[in-house]
């Protein structure tokens, strides 16, 4: 069973979707901002933050190389070691809030709002879901190599939620 718990999407109106994931992680809150708020951190488990102007209407520019994608947008939200969250008009808003729970754990609370088809929406679930994976490891210490890295993982993913979500 992964340690991540599957997440979950809910359909606004038409093609407007909004998905949630809370992954806890044993790291205390000041370590897990930095993984979601500094180039480094991102680096490790997301993306390559070509931009990233660390305060409220700062500029963010990300470089997935899964596929080589590059996304600019804005820091739409910005609360010091508690919520930060970046919009992109191509990949939507993507929303971190921390909540830490004793000194040691953390309860990331992910929101991601995005539009497109049932079927990009349970693509990027299961993307969040494999980056989220990528992010424990990162904070066990173990960053993404992303000139090895394959999308294997995120395509079993796919196919746990398309199964997990279909009409029984």
């Amino acid at each position: 069973m992964s340690p991540v718990s599957h997440g979950t999407s809910e359909r606004r109106d038409g093609d407007h979707w909004l998905l949630h994931i809370a992954p806890h992680v044993a790291h205390a809150y000041e370590t897990v901002w930095q993984a979601l708020t500094t180039p480094e951190g991102l680096h490790g488990w997301l993306a390559e933050a070509e931009t990233l102007e660390r305060h409220l209407g700062g500029a963010v520019t990300l470089h997935w190389p899964d596929p080589d994608t590059r996304a600019s947008g804005q820091v739409t939200a910005w609360d010091v070691e508690r919520v930060a969250e970046y919009t992109f008009p191509v990949h939507g808003r993507m929303r971190f809030h921390l909540e830490p729970l004793g000194t040691d754990s953390t309860l990331i609370r992910f929101t991601a709002e995005l539009h497109g088809d049932g079927s990009y929406a349970l693509d990027r679930l299961a993307g969040w879901h494999d980056h989220f994976l990528l992010l424990e490891d990162y904070l066990e210490g173990h960053p993404v190599y992303w000139p090895t890295w394959t999308p294997s993982r995120r395509t079993a993913l796919r196919t746990e939620y398309a199964a997990q979500l279909q009409p029984h």
